[in-house]
């Protein structure tokens, strides 16, 4: 969940079950975690203490005896909302990486030393409604809530939530794309910075 209470959130997908990307192969973790990194930061995602890009709140590796690992990661950056300073958006990332142990492989005509395992990531979207702190710490505006929520601020509210569900399914096909995963939404492919370097087996090279 967000490093804030979470109450005052309201989750974006509560009727589905989280954002669920999976890939088992060979790819270049550490290139696809800077990758995933270098997006957010150019998308105005920041950490909700130092509002820089420390969004990294664990990481936890366990080692296996024939040297492979199990990794955990989370991370959770934070974006004010547009045109509005009631409200801010939060991801959720949970990475889950199981059986990562580096192999010698052959791509594009170089010799190189990869990870090969499964990664799973999960990532969940909030919108946090300031506002409702405001009110219910005023005493002549406490009773004004509900009429505020309802008819003052549903269009804006509303118009909010499109725009991060937007922007999470674009970061979905980027990551999708990056991992060469297929994609079944209607967004264009993008001209990649961070050249991808996954290699999943059902591509022929």
């Amino acid at each position: 969940m967000p490093v804030k209470n979470k109450k005052g959130l309201i989750e974006l997908f509560p009727e589905f079950q989280p954002m669920r990307i999976k890939y088992k192969d060979v790819l270049d973790f550490k290139a696809f975690y800077e990758a995933l990194h270098e997006w957010l930061l150019e998308n105005d995602w920041k950490d909700v203490e130092d509002k820089l890009d420390h969004w990294e709140t664990y990481y936890g590796e366990r080692v296996d005896r024939n040297g492979s690992k199990e990794i955990w990661i989370l991370w959770r950056p934070v974006k004010d909302a547009k045109d509005s300073k009631y409200l801010k958006y939060y991801l959720d990332f949970n990475f889950h990486c199981l059986g990562m142990s580096k192999v010698e492989v052959v791509k594009e005509g170089q010799k190189m030393k990869i990870d090969k395992g499964e990664m799973e990531l999960t990532i969940k979207a909030f919108i946090e409604t300031n506002y409702v702190k405001e009110f219910n710490q005023n005493a002549l505006l406490k009773p004004f809530l509900n009429l505020f929520q309802k008819r003052v601020y549903k269009q804006k509210l509303e118009e909010r939530k499109k725009e991060l569900y937007q922007e999470t399914y674009v970061l979905q096909n980027y990551i999708k794309q990056w991992l060469k995963l297929k994609r079944y939404l209607p967004y264009e492919e993008s001209n990649m910075f961070f050249e991808s370097k996954a290699w999943p087996s059902h591509l022929k090279e």
